[in-house]
């Protein structure tokens, strides 16, 4: 009898772990780096709600949580979101010292991280988990791909500035990368406090430089704060300014606003992008929503759809750990920037593209893609990554 009874709870406790799904949306939603968690989470929310509030058939319950882009805090917010609330996907986090922090609980405790932008190259290479999976890019890709432009363009004397943490020094890794060469000079490589806002000693150094070219790597708050200041001072007259594109995407061209004009970026997507679910997401955002989608948005909302897929593809049986990583791995899902593919290392094998500021049609100030500069490109760690 007692056999027959735990056997019977214990079948009760798998079905009802597969009554729902459950993620825990752990993202930065306060202070200058708030507006990219928030286009994450809006993003994945749109995608549930085009899923009519379920992922893979199964209702979904998100946990959101702000971590104040403290690494303190958000190690005990996901223990709190792994250990109590028992969420069986987590995704969210904005930046990278964030999830090196956290990454080796959610590893540990065989939770599926799905990550909606953070990408450090340790996570690409040796240090590469089986349950991280990354929707949007590692971080050197957008970075190598300015490099490259920088370097096509002709533009021979280069300062680069980005924040003293690990994306910040990825992101100088990435552009070195492609910017090289007799004729290519890096003046100056300047690394600023994570949230800096006040930008006087940095433009001042820039200036002294003489460089013909600027590249910058400021996300959020930060890059709103530095191009108005680069403007101000007059720098724009006689150095073309260059950036990824989330330093310069739409939550800081609705900051800044016509002093963006004509600065150019890399992306690996783009409103304009000429697909039925980038248009269809591009579209229900802004009536949803009341402004244009960034890539954060789009990022947010294909980590929606890639989980959506896994739960899918398993027939709701998310208790088989082995089962849900391999659906994963698979990624059939339909991607806003189109045909989607991870590498060994579970990060994208995608396209970058070239996007220039202006006005459309609308007179709107926003980005207009202007062509591809790689087509299925990797990152430079995966050869270093043991998965296969």
């Amino acid at each position: 009898m007692l056999c027959a009874a735990l056997a019977l709870l214990a079948a009760q406790q798998t079905t009802y772990a597969a009554d729902k799904v459950k993620v825990g949306m752990l993202s930065t939603l306060s202070g200058p780096g708030a507006g990219l968690g928030v286009d994450i989470r809006d993003g994945f929310n749109l995608a549930l709600k085009h899923q009519g509030g379920k992922l893979g058939g199964l209702p979904a319950e998100v946990i959101t949580a702000d971590d104040q882009q403290n690494p303190d805090v958000a190690k005990q917010t996901t223990d709190r979101l792994i250990k109590r609330d028992k969420v069986d996907f987590m995704t969210g986090i904005v930046f990278s010292n964030i999830m090196l922090a956290v990454g080796q609980g959610v590893f540990d405790s065989k939770t599926p991280y799905i990550s909606a932008n953070a990408g450090p190259s340790q996570y690409a290479g040796e240090q590469c988990n089986p349950f991280f999976f990354n929707v949007a890019w590692q971080n050197d890709n957008l970075h190598e791909a300015v490099g490259k432009t920088v370097l096509d363009k002709g533009f021979k004397k280069v300062v680069v500035l980005a924040p003293n943490y690990p994306a910040g020094k990825d992101a100088i890794t990435g552009f070195k990368r492609f910017y090289k060469g007799p004729n290519a000079v890096v003046a100056e490589e300047i690394y600023t406090k994570l949230g800096q806002l006040d930008y006087a000693a940095e433009l001042a150094q820039a200036r002294a430089a003489k460089p013909d070219a600027m590249y910058i790597f400021l996300p959020g708050g930060m890059g709103i704060n530095f191009i108005k200041q680069f403007v101000g001072a007059g720098l724009s007259r006689d150095i073309t300014l260059f950036g990824p594109g989330f330093s310069a995407d739409e939550d800081v061209i609705k900051a800044v606003g016509e002093p963006m004009l004509g600065m150019f970026n890399s992306s690996h997507w783009a409103h304009d992008m000429d697909n039925a679910a980038n248009k269809k997401f591009v579209a229900d955002f802004q009536k949803d929503y009341g402004r244009l989608p960034s890539l954060y948005a789009s990022q947010g909302y294909d980590a929606a759809l890639l989980i959506n897929a896994a739960v899918r593809d398993v027939k709701g049986k998310i208790e088989d750990k082995d089962a849900v990583l391999k659906a994963l791995k698979a990624a059939k899902f339909e991607s806003v920037r189109g045909p989607f593919k991870f590498n060994n290392n579970q990060y994208p094998i995608q396209d970058y593209y070239l996007r220039v500021i202006g006005k459309d049609a609308q007179g709107r100030v926003t980005n207009k893609t202007l062509g591809k500069i790689f087509a299925n490109h990797a990152d430079a760690y995966a050869s270093a990554c043991k998965m296969k």
